[in-house]
């Protein structure tokens, strides 16, 4: 069962790399006003959805222990990422503000993650 456990983490964190990744690629073209969310940042707020919910399963399948609220606070900022994103996925150009948003909600998560024991 870890082997498994740490394969989706493995992936898990795949899915923010590409989530971080997409939105640091977009940083100059948000500091001009013609940042879009690109297809990476769907994909890896998808991936991080499936592969988290995954997790919560395997590790509470295992017996171990799963911190509900900390989940519960991490699916509530993703949620919000994943719609932004979806929702605005086809626009040329997304407010700067609301692009700057979906960064720092995944800087949280990310936070969230680390520090939140």
């Amino acid at each position: 069962m870890d082997v498994l456990i740490h394969l989706f983490v493995g992936l898990h964190i795949v899915g923010i790399a590409a989530l971080l990744g997409g939105f640091l690629t977009q940083m100059k073209a948000m500091g001009q006003g013609t940042a879009r969310f690109v297809p990476a940042m769907l994909h890896g707020a998808l991936t991080m959805l499936v592969t988290g919910v995954i997790l919560v399963g395997l590790n509470q399948a295992d017996d171990q222990s799963v911190d509900n609220l900390k989940i519960g606070v991490k699916l509530a900022l993703l949620v919000v990422i994943l719609g932004l994103v979806y929702v605005k996925r086809d626009e040329e150009k997304v407010d700067p503000k609301l692009f700057g948003l979906v960064g720092l909600l995944t800087l949280a998560n990310i936070f969230i993650a680390v520090l939140w024991t």
